[in-house]
């Protein structure tokens, strides 16, 4: 037995993973293209529309969050959605989305069982490095009717959330056995200070450091998604395709077309 999975590519990091039947939505994002937020040392604006309206998702039965408070991971029109359902997200944020009683905050490794849409659920919360000084968590999701794969372990989906690569997440291979890793990509670069000419960080993951983490997961899939529509972004479509060949990973990615549902399990 193994999960399956369908993935409706929203934009961004917005998806809905229908997992073995419920619905999941990652990182609610829902402005339309051109709205923007001064952030002090990078203005982020968004140039595509999102391709599914509120009013055009199926039902949400629950929410993987990464983070709260960054608008390219949950804009306005995204939490709305949080209201009287349940989610999953870091510790601060919370605090911050407060007072939602079905609003989990969790630490890195954590764990929760739940049950949602009526079938029982394990979520664990993944380390991620993002932004210094920022809470960011990626997901696993299991559960008893995942089955079990290589070695024996507990067949998953992971979400990686907003990261770039780090060596702690190598362990989440000798844990689970990833049937598909869902990536936030995009080689994401963000100035380090307000000050003119600052020097740039990489906040998130590029096709290279995303093959370095699918070969460490041991995964079966890598569903690639976060890498159009943002001008801090260095690395789109094309490219991460190029960085996927050299890599020779190419024949274990799943492309998502947005607004259409795409089974990967």
């Amino acid at each position: 037995m193994a999960p399956t999975l369908d993935v409706t590519h929203i934009g961004t990091a917005t998806a809905v993973l229908e997992i073995n039947g419920v619905n999941f939505l990652t990182d609610p994002f829902f402005s339309p293209a051109g709205t923007s937020w001064d952030k002090g040392r990078v203005v982020l604006q968004v140039t595509e529309d999102p391709s599914l309206r509120l009013d055009q998702l199926p039902v949400i039965d629950a929410v993987l969050l990464s983070h709260e408070d960054h608008e390219d991971n949950l804009d306005e029109l995204g939490r709305q959605l949080l209201d009287g359902r349940r989610v999953f997200t870091t510790v601060d944020g919370a605090k911050n989305l407060s007072p939602r009683p079905a609003v989990h905050g969790m630490k890195p490794w954590e764990e929760i069982d739940s049950v949602i849409a009526g079938k029982k659920f394990k979520i664990v919360a993944t380390p991620t490095q993002h932004v210094p000084g920022d809470e960011c968590t990626g997901f696993i999701v299991t559960g008893e009717d995942f089955g079990h794969g290589r070695d024996g372990l507990p067949n998953a989906v992971y979400f990686t959330g907003d990261t770039v690569y780090i060596d702690e997440l190598n362990s989440i291979a000798n844990r689970y056995h990833i049937c598909a890793a869902v990536m936030n990509l995009g080689n994401a670069h963000v100035p380090i200070s307000e000050e003119p000419n600052s020097p740039r960080m990489q906040i998130t993951m590029g096709g290279k450091d995303g093959a370095q983490l699918f070969r460490a997961l041991k995964a079966d899939v890598l569903v690639p998604m976060h890498y159009e529509s943002w001008g801090h972004f260095t690395q789109f479509g094309a490219e991460l395709k190029q960085a996927f060949e050299e890599e020779g990973i190419s024949d274990k990615i799943c492309w998502l077309k947005g607004g259409e549902k795409v089974s990967v399990l």
